[in-house]
């Protein structure tokens, strides 16, 4: 027995998909912005996704992609914080991300340039613990085994650690504005 071929609107989902594909670090990246755990943020990119499929028909190819998931992913992380209840960022700053720009922002490459920067200015502990998380994708228990701490006090050195480089990260940026 053979395929069928795919409908129209079965080719169109695909390509849809395809393009959140595309932009799927550029979302990740958006929907961190506003929710700083990981775990929280894998939902709401999942939940993106699955928007993205299911209204996928109401996006017009040609038009702005990003700007369409930029929206759907803003709507998902703003249920998600009220779902929630955690510690997030001021309603300002939530307000001023959803005011930037609606294409993603192309000087990302110069945010990264800043990230390292600051990523140097942390004490060693919470750069250990930093490279514990994210660059080997350990979690919180796994990083106090490696370092002989506690998973609290594993938790408070990332949530300062956070808080340190994207207060570095802003402040990098408005000394020099592109």
């Amino acid at each position: 027995m053979h395929d069928d071929p795919p409908t129209p609107e079965e080719a169109h989902t695909a390509k849809v998909q395809g393009l959140f594909v595309q932009y799927q670090p550029a979302v990740r990246g958006y929907i961190l912005a506003m929710i700083p755990d990981f775990s929280v943020a894998d939902d709401v990119m999942q939940e993106t996704f699955l928007t993205v499929t299911r209204k996928a028909a109401s996006f017009e190819i040609g038009t702005s992609f990003a700007a369409w998931v930029k929206t759907i992913a803003r709507y998902k992380s703003l249920e998600a914080l009220r779902a929630r209840r955690f510690e997030s960022l001021s309603e300002e700053v939530l307000q001023a991300l959803g005011a930037e720009p609606r294409e993603f922002r192309a000087d990302a490459d110069e945010r990264l340039a800043l990230l390292r920067s600051c990523l140097s200015q942390l004490a060693p502990q919470a750069r250990r613990s930093i490279d514990y998380r994210y660059q080997n994708d350990h979690l919180p228990p796994q990083i106090a085994d490696l370092m002989g701490c506690t998973v609290q006090s594993v938790n408070v050195t990332l949530s300062r650690a956070r808080a340190f480089l994207r207060e570095c990260v802003m402040r990098k940026m408005s000394a020099n504005p592109s």
